[in-house]
């Protein structure tokens, strides 16, 4: 199974593209143990103590390492060797949590697809991952169903049915349960690969973000800090195709703690799972808080056992900041990053309450700078694109090399840094002001405008809940910000007299052109705005000018 592509062998082929931090050298961080390694001793010492909890069904550790141990061994009986692939398409649940480390302990790689992807997509994400396995849960057979009969690159028996039962699928549990429950002792070193995850995507293929074990490892240490050890319950409440998902999931594991599983999001669950289970941790979008926040069954919920909160995927709005610092027990971490690893913040929000504008400071082992649109350094307080390198660097972008390269910045000294894409500027104290995503930046008039700038602005109204600014096309400026507001129920404000009290907190270059009021505002599975979907309506219209002029 080995071709090259550039010259470069298909299974490592980001191999000496460049040079990262090794987590082999991070400081203090003991030897590199691979994961499940970690899960097996915890069966061992904490058999009967819950690892797993979902839909009121609770795996104790010693019932869940021999599940693992189980699948690990059913996919070697399969052929599913040391380094390949495993697709799966489903929603969270304890069969794909026990999936996930049981593709790990055969010395696989997890594929975990989007749920909020399209068929075509779907199809080529599997394609393009080489997975030689492919699990379905029964909610997504309809997704599936447009390709599934044609994945010719799957092993004999590779389509298994997580939660059904059909013609040409090997149901799991059957599956699972036939295989022996001995570890198969796989050696995983820190170089091998972890998991793919696809980046979203409007169209095409997505890039597949290629992570290690070593990574993954690193991960675990640092959140060892937050509070992640045998005592932790984390709630998990996003999908397992998502890194913000993973980032928290794999530590409560890895740490020994206990996993409480929510298939879907809701937010009067949530809290009454959070009472029930003396939750101790999440890993929550913005959206999720807003939406917690203002159920009004927060307030009568006793949150008193949680230590640490964590948000991550989209800026958090300072006044929800304040309000879970103030109404929520324990510890508040904003967390900055991108999937690709390089460059990350954190803001411990109850440390730091005048910063609640920023994202924090780079995280541990991180270096951060920013850099002009001519790849020069800037300065403090200067504006420009964030790049980083740090311990969690991803291998690569899977099978494309030339798409990694696009993503490096190297320094004077030939280090090279991962681009974010964003655009933001460091204070003094290092404290990272994110603003916008750089192919968002609006040029009006030949000034750069910011949309985060404007969305701070407009957030401070008593009557706004949620807003998005973007750049519409103008005749007289080029471009020019629209603002996009959600009301608070009630809220009797109108559009002109928003925009009006709005742009007298701002400079000229930046003031809003006009304000329009939707019911919601569009957003991904893990709550980022779509904002390339805001914006397709208003420059359709350029666009199609454009392409009959190019056509003459």
């Amino acid at each position: 199974m080995v071709e090259q592509a550039a010259g470069r062998d298909r299974d490592a082929p980001f191999e000496g593209l460049f040079e990262s931090p090794s987590p082999m050298s991070a400081p203090d961080q003991g030897p590199f143990q691979p994961i499940p390694e970690m899960l097996a001793h915890w069966a061992r010492v904490q058999p009967d103590r819950p690892a797993l909890v979902c839909d009121g069904v609770t795996v104790p550790w010693a019932a869940f390492d021999r599940d693992v141990s189980r699948i690990a061994n059913a996919l070697i009986a399969m052929g599913f060797g040391r380094g390949d692939k495993a697709a799966v398409l489903a929603p969270p649940s304890i069969a794909y949590a026990e999936l996930f480390f049981g593709i790990l302990r055969a010395g696989g790689c997890v594929v975990p697809l989007s749920t909020m992807a399209s068929p075509q997509q779907l199809e080529g994400m599997i394609a393009d991952s080489d997975s030689r396995v492919f699990f379905l849960g029964a909610g997504m057979r309809d997704l599936a169903a447009p390709f599934a009969d044609r994945l010719d690159g799957l092993l004999p028996g590779g389509r298994i049915a997580i939660d059904f039962d059909a013609e040409g699928w090997q149901p799991f549990a059957a599956w699972r349960d036939a295989a022996p429950d001995s570890d198969p002792q796989v050696e995983i070193r820190p170089e091998d690969h972890f998991n793919i995850i696809y980046s979203s995507g409007t169209t095409g293929v997505p890039k597949g973000i290629l992570h290690s074990h070593a990574l993954r490892w690193f991960l675990i240490r640092r959140f060892e800090a937050m509070g992640y050890n045998p005592e932790a319950v984390s709630l998990v409440s996003t999908p397992f195709y998502s890194n913000t998902t993973l980032v928290a999931f794999i530590p409560t594991l890895a740490q020994g703690g206990c996993a409480v599983i929510m298939g879907k999001f809701d937010a009067a669950r949530f809290l009454a799972l959070a009472q029930a289970h003396r939750v101790t941790h999440a890993m929550l979008v913005p959206v999720q808080y807003e939406r917690l926040l203002v159920h009004p069954d927060f307030a009568k919920a006793d949150l008193s056992s949680f230590r640490m909160k964590l948000s991550t995927s989209a800026p958090l709005r300072m006044e929800t900041k304040r309000r879970i610092a103030a109404e929520w027990p324990g510890g508040m971490v904003e967390v900055y990053g991108l999937t690709e690893g390089g460059g990350s913040c954190m803001l411990d929000v109850v440390a730091h309450p005048d910063k609640l504008h920023t994202v924090g400071q780079p995280g541990f082992g991180t270096e951060l700078k920013i850099i002009d649109d001519q790849g020069n350094e800037l300065p403090r307080g200067q504006t420009g694109e964030l790049v980083g390198r740090s311990f969690t660097m991803m291998s690569g972008y899977y099978r494309q090399p030339d798409k990694t390269r696009e993503m490096l910045w190297y320094d004077k000294d030939g280090r090279a840094f991962f681009r974010s894409g964003d655009m933001g500027r460091m204070d003094e104290d290092g404290f990272v002001t994110l603003l916008d995503r750089k192919k968002d930046m609006i040029i009006s008039g030949g000034f750069n405008v910011y949309a985060a700038d404007l969305e701070a602005v407009l957030s401070r109204h008593p009557e706004v809940a949620d807003v998005a600014v973007i750049g519409i096309p103008s005749v007289e400026w080029g471009e020019t910000p629209l603002a996009l507001v959600v009301r608070k129920p009630g809220a009797g404000i109108e559009a002109e007299a928003l925009r009006a009290w709005a742009n007298g907190q701002l400079g000229k270059p930046q003031r809003i052109a006009a304000v329009e009021f939707r019911e919601e505002l569009p957003r991904s599975s893990i709550g980022k705005v779509l904002k390339k979907d805001l914006r397709q309506p208003y420059w359709a219209e350029v666009e199609a000018a454009r392409a009959a002029a190019a056509s003459g």
